[in-house]
């Protein structure tokens, strides 16, 4: 069973960054590909990015392509989702997910773990 906990959102002006992080625990974390989610107010979960078990090879949404950049310290059971130019619409609860197949990144449902999210507002 792996616990993960997200932390780092908070209260933004467009154009602004953050940094999130998800720390995990009670698993062999190197052994999970780790993934971004986010759900805007009224809206579904959408995938933001995913990292490989290693993190030589990063994946991303269009929309965020070019602005977040998402990283991992395995020596620190930790993945990171640095957010820059942050946008009103990035607007979303945020979420990390892990993964131990890695056949669908951008399918929540290919997740086996979640955390409970993290408040991200960005106010134009």
């Amino acid at each position: 069973q792996v616990q993960l906990v997200e932390s780092g959102g908070g209260a933004v002006q467009a154009g602004d960054s953050l940094r999130l992080s998800c720390a995990a625990s009670g698993g062999t974390f190197s052994s999970y590909i780790m993934g971004w989610f986010r759900r805007a107010p009224g809206k579904e979960r959408e995938y933001v990015a995913a990292i490989s078990w290693s993190g030589a090879s990063t994946y991303y949404a269009d929309s965020v392509k070019g602005r977040f950049t998402i990283s991992r310290d395995n020596a620190k059971n930790t993945v990171y989702l640095l957010m820059n130019s942050l946008k009103p619409e990035d607007t979303a609860v945020y979420s990390c997910g892990a993964d131990r197949r890695g056949n669908n990144l951008r399918r929540e449902y290919e997740y086996d773990y979640w955390g409970q999210g993290t408040q991200v507002t960005v106010s134009s």
